[in-house]
Formats: structure tokens, sequence, C-alpha cells
């Protein structure tokens, strides 16, 4: 029987990782095999910037954590496990790991994981990592909105100066 004290600290990781998957907007499990440690660095950099938690997890505390809150990972908890977390931009953890493989020489894969409450396999997470951030999406949504109010106003501008007499302002060179 383990010491009452380890199990303890274990129940402790338990219920912290399993904090983390019920709060989090998106999970991805990474393998790391074969990652050095300046390309470690880099990666953790990255996710920090993006507000992602970054860590490697046993397998063993990540099943009982990830059951806890209700998930089973149990067929991709195996080998060399990292999880990544976030409560923000839920595409962010995919899409990091994505770009940081392909420059990298594919180091890192995703095993699996979930956004926003769903599971998804590997192949549906790297396609995430192929979408641009919450961030961009917003911009070009909001780009398409502004287009026709943008041109709206540049037409009533020139219908005005047509009406005061004046010809359209042209830029001198």
């Amino acid at each position: 029987m383990p010491n009452a004290k380890v199990l303890e600290s274990k129940k402790a990781v338990v219920a912290n990782l399993s904090g983390k998957i019920k709060e989090a907007s998106s999970v991805v499990f990474v393998d790391y095999k074969g990652i050095t440690v300046a390309q470690d660095t880099e990666l953790r950099k990255q996710f920090r910037e993006a507000g992602v938690e970054y860590s490697v997890v046993k397998n063993t505390l990540t099943n009982f954590a990830a059951k806890d809150a209700g998930y089973d990972f149990a067929e991709i908890l195996n080998g060399t496990t990292a999880m990544a977390s976030t409560t923000g931009d839920p595409i962010a953890p995919a899409r990091i790991v994505c770009e940081f493989a392909k420059k990298n020489k594919n180091t890192l894969s995703i095993k699996g994981g979930l956004v926003e409450g769903s599971v998804l396999s590997a192949d549906q997470l790297n396609g995430f990592g192929e979408l641009p951030s919450k961030n961009a999406l917003v911009a070009s949504v909001l780009g398409t909105f502004l287009a026709p109010i943008s041109s709206l106003a540049f037409v009533l501008d020139q219908i005005r100066e047509q009406k005061e007499g004046g010809a359209p302002a042209t830029a001198e060179a």
C-alpha cells in the first residue's frame, strides 16, 4: 500500500488536473518525443504568449483526472504526454503545436483532446491547427462588415462634392 503522504500528493495532482480540464475551453494532449531542450523552451514561450498552460503529465494521473471531469482519454494517454490547456482562444493550443511541428520537422504530434467540451481526435485537432487565431478571424469578419459601409460613405461623399459644384478631390503629385 502506498505511503499516505504520497497518496495525498497524487490526489492533489489529480484534483488540480481535473480542475484544469473542467475549466478549459480546450485541452490538447501532445506526444513530445524527440524534442530538444532548446525546442521545448521555444515551444513553452509560444504557449505562454498565447495564454496556454503547458506541462508534462503522468498518464495514469491524467486519466483519473479526465474521468473525474467526465472524459475518457485512456486510449491516447500512453507514452510521452504533455498537456496544453487554455481558458482563452480554444484553437490556440492546436494551432501552436501544428505550427511548431511544421517548423521543427514533426518533433511533436497531437494525440487528441477536447475543445469546448467535445472530445476530438488528433486529425480533427490538426485541422484546427490550420485555422487562424480567434482574433484574426474576428478581424476578418469585421473587415467584411466594414467594406460595404466604407464604400457607401465614399459614394455619398462623392455625391456631396458634385452637388457643391466642385470636382472630386484628387491627389496632386
